[in-house]
């Protein structure tokens, strides 16, 4: 979450009636055509320009055991060619147009987009639908873009031991569901993937009935309304897309540790995550109470921890509190402390535990929780000058079971939560026996 500068709070100020007003006035239309594809349209007629994303609700958590990270590399491997475009022609195309492009993949969703010239939305439109349902793929194909999300591998995770550490960490803290199972994949599963498993997962997971097409900036509804029918109306829906249910979580009953060593260490740092409910359509409210929590605790330099561990005690040079509430199944509450030179990981933890247990008993600051509000809202209206910003944002929460009200809700619920919601959800989350507490250190030096 973005936070404004204290002198750009002190300008806002005066302006809450009106900041309250704009928060509700994303220009959002929504429409479902024959085939089941979900269609949002943003409008944004400040500029010439449109972003167009597709957003598949299928992500890393709904590959099949064995298969970790084939979502991803099915990521990679749709800017090869259709039966209309050679490989890299999609993307040599949008750049010959003045535009970009781009993908990501996360656990819940996969998502494409382009960002383009108004007056070529049309082009685009044609691009993407067509790799929707004609992808071709051989074997040549599966070799090249394997040792491209190896050497992905390689470098984001396998060459950074704080990436190794959250990995080991996150696997520890879900028994049985697949958000323990790292987005890029194991390696040893990501060396196995073939041509079958990556035709496996387009054909099941990539169809419009499991997809949403999201289009934002200068463009109207009707004319999005005749781009899709024309170019995704076409399309079959997939009759026999499964249902979305994943393994759950059992009872977590234990409090659990781990200590990662690794010789490339310079910065040790003891972290802590909890298993947190989710945002859930509907029912908002303990997901706006822990999005302040966190802010509240370790949201930048005047947070509750920064001023016990940084500024009063000098414990910490660093401290973090964190919540991801844009999640399909339950989710994290995180915290951090990198302790200050000559200062112990037991000691960082112990005195991270001090100030959780002097929040839980002095409460929340009334005036910290204005301020971080007003940050909220301030944020939240900046955000709006950016179309495909908010293209992310619906498309993330549209995929993760959320829906269009419960986005333009939000900010509203967050303005609504009291320091008794933020309390009892901090009693709630704060569970040890949900927990894992993880050390990143460098190894003990032997004589």
């Amino acid at each position: 979450m973005r936070l404004l500068p204290a002198c750009l709070l002190l300008i806002l100020a005066p302006l809450g009636a009106g900041m309250a007003q704009a928060s509700t006035t994303d220009q959002v239309s929504t429409f479902t055509l024959d085939n089941g594809l979900e269609v949002v349209v943003i409008e944004d007629h400040r500029a010439p320009v449109v972003t167009q994303m597709v957003w598949y609700r299928a992500g890393s958590a709904d590959e099949k055991p064995g298969v970790s990270g084939v979502a991803h590399f099915l990521e990679h491997l749709l800017f090869k060619g259709t039966e209309t475009l050679a490989p890299g022609e999609f993307s040599a195309t949008v750049a010959r147009n003045g535009g970009s492009d781009n993908a990501f993949t996360s656990y819940d969703y996969t998502a494409y987009f382009q960002r383009i010239a108004a007056d070529r939305l049309d082009l685009v439109m044609r691009m993407e639908s067509d790799r929707m349902t004609n992808l071709q793929l051989d074997e040549a194909d599966i070799l090249t873009e394997r040792d491209v999300i190896i050497e992905e591998r390689n470098q984001r995770v396998e060459n950074s031991p704080a990436a190794l550490f959250r990995e080991q960490k996150s696997a520890m803290q879900y028994f049985n569901h697949r958000y323990g199972i790292p987005i890029i994949g194991w390696r040893h599963e990501m060396e196995a993937l073939d041509l079958d498993d990556a035709l496996d997962y387009y054909r099941t997971f990539y169809a419009p009935n499991n997809a949403i097409l999201i289009v934002a900036g200068d463009v109207t509804p009707d004319e999005v309304r005749v781009l899709a029918e024309r170019y995704y109306g076409p399309i079959p829906a997939n009759p026999d897309l499964p249902e979305r249910i994943r393994p759950q979580e059992p009872p977590q009953m234990a409090e659990r540790r781990i200590t990662f060593r690794d010789a490339r260490v310079s910065q040790p740092y003891v972290s802590r995550s909890y298993l947190a409910p989710e945002r859930d359509s509907g029912a908002q409210q303990e997901a706006a109470a822990l999005t302040l929590l966190a802010e509240i605790l370790g949201g930048g330099q005047t947070s509750f921890m920064a001023e016990k561990l940084q500024f009063d005690t000098q414990i910490a040079v660093q401290v973090g509190a964190w919540y991801s509430d844009m999640s399909l199944d339950d989710t994290t509450f995180d915290l951090v402390v990198v302790p200050a030179a000559g200062v112990t990981l037991q000691e960082a933890e112990a005195a991270m535990d001090d100030v959780l247990t002097s929040f839980l008993e002095t409460g929340v600051d009334p005036e910290q929780l204005d301020r971080i509000k007003m940050q909220v809202r301030a944020s939240d209206i900046y955000a709006r000058d950016d179309a495909g910003g908010l293209a992310n944002r619906y498309g993330r929460a549209l995929t993760q079971g959320l829906t269009v009200a419960d986005v333009q809700a939000w900010p509203d619920i967050l303005q609504s939560t009291t320091a008794d919601d933020i309390m009892a959800a901090a009693r709630r989350v704060f569970d040890r026996k949900k927990s894992v507490t993880g050390w990143l250190m460098a190894p003990e030096i032997t004589q």
